[in-house]
């Protein structure tokens, strides 16, 4: 029986080939600043221990085999920490309105604003972020759409209006991620929102691009 060749892998190409995995976009999406230091700090712990292994180890074989083992598992916890599995699990689910608009964009705005003032601003960015959806439904910027996520409503409303896709991006990442991913609400958080809100009020209609 023929043996593949010996796998040679050193500590510096083990770190290079983890941090390519991680730089995949999918991981960028993960998360904030936190993330990023904590997968630096598990890099570099890979590179090592990868290095104590392959020392250990003249064929790299076992080196390897740890070295997937840990990429895997540390892939699996950040893209968990962060939000990401639990927000794709219910990707059909994750809709801006859980069924039909039922109010009015000023409604939905006072209710947020009552959530905030109570401190509960999970439940305020949820409301905030359907008064920015409602409020461009009503300027005809969208149309009215059952089961549209928050990242469907910025590329419409991107395409019709460029200028508001810079204010809604960070306030659907937002949306999304407390609201389907189990990330606290914060007051800074719903300034994001607040602020996508305030751009759908006042963008000038003149920017619509005719289709």
């Amino acid at each position: 029986m023929q043996l593949e060749p010996p796998v040679d892998i050193s500590r510096d190409d083990a770190a290079r080939e983890a941090a390519k995995e991680l730089s995949k976009p999918v991981y960028g999406q993960a998360g904030d600043s936190v993330v990023t230091r904590a997968i630096n700090k598990v890099l570099d712990w890979i590179g090592e221990l990868l290095g104590d292994l392959t020392g250990q180890s003249p064929d790299g074989h076992l080196g390897l085999i740890m070295l997937v083992g840990l990429l895997a598992l540390v892939v699996i916890v950040v893209l968990w920490r962060a939000g990401v599995l639990r927000t794709t699990r219910g990707t059909k689910s994750a809709a801006v309105f859980d069924s039909a608009k039922s109010r009015t964009a000023a409604e939905y705005r006072e209710q947020a604003e009552a959530e905030a003032s109570s401190g509960d601003y999970a439940a305020a960015v949820r409301s905030r972020f359907r008064a920015c959806v409602a409020e461009l439904t009503e300027r005809t910027v969208l149309d009215e759409r059952a089961g549209r996520t928050a990242y469907e409503a910025v590329a419409d409303a991107g395409r019709v209006v460029p200028a508001l896709r810079d204010p809604l991006q960070p306030a659907a990442l937002v949306f999304t991620e407390v609201v389907y991913g189990n990330r606290p609400g914060t007051a800074e958080r719903y300034n994001v929102v607040v602020a996508a809100d305030q751009a759908a009020r006042h963008v000038s209609t003149r920017a619509l691009v005719q289709g």
